[in-house]
């Protein structure tokens, strides 16, 4: 990958769906993440992103790898359905180039285009510091702490921070 400006984020297609599929799982099984605990198959995997409200993947352009994603979709029902959720996912190959970066700021936009007001993450787990740098710089404030709100991959406990960004 050359630069950041090779990253396109655009809407997933069934194309993208294997790579897609491979990243999700990635983190899942590092275990230190996403609350999932059971892998992705084809079939799986096609169900659950083309549930999702919007389904991005970050493209390397100058590559055509894709070397990310996200998922967007209500947080609650109801009188709270105005409140949308996401989960990130990057390649362990493609961390620490500003991927996540351009994954949340379309997310942002693309919440907001899809008629939600509020964006909240659950339970991001607070020794996930890059991700929480990375929220706070793009202005989302966290509600505080659930204390050992996520079990880890090895059975410890880590607490998990909630956080909303208005959109």
């Amino acid at each position: 990958m050359n630069t950041e400006r090779d990253i396109i984020v655009r809407e997933y297609t069934d194309s993208d769906l294997d790579d897609m599929i491979r990243i999700w799982n990635e983190v899942v099984e590092d275990g230190i993440a996403f609350p999932q605990e059971d892998l992705l198959t084809r079939e799986t995997g096609a169900e659950f992103f083309g549930a999702q409200t919007y389904s991005a993947v970050a493209i390397d352009s100058s590559a055509q790898k894709v070397r990310g994603l996200y998922i967007l979709h209500p947080n609650n029902v109801g009188r709270c359905g105005h409140i949308c959720n996401a989960s990130y996912a990057v390649s362990r190959d493609s961390r620490g180039l500003h991927i996540g970066e351009k994954l949340v700021s379309d997310c942002l936009v693309q919440g907001k285009a899809h008629g939600f007001r509020v964006l909240q993450f659950n339970a991001v787990v607070a020794s996930n510091t890059h991700a929480r740098h990375l929220y706070e710089r793009l202005g989302f404030i966290q509600l505080g702490t659930i204390p050992g709100g996520f079990r880890m991959k090895d059975g410890h406990y880590e607490d998990i921070c909630p956080y909303y960004h208005e959109l």
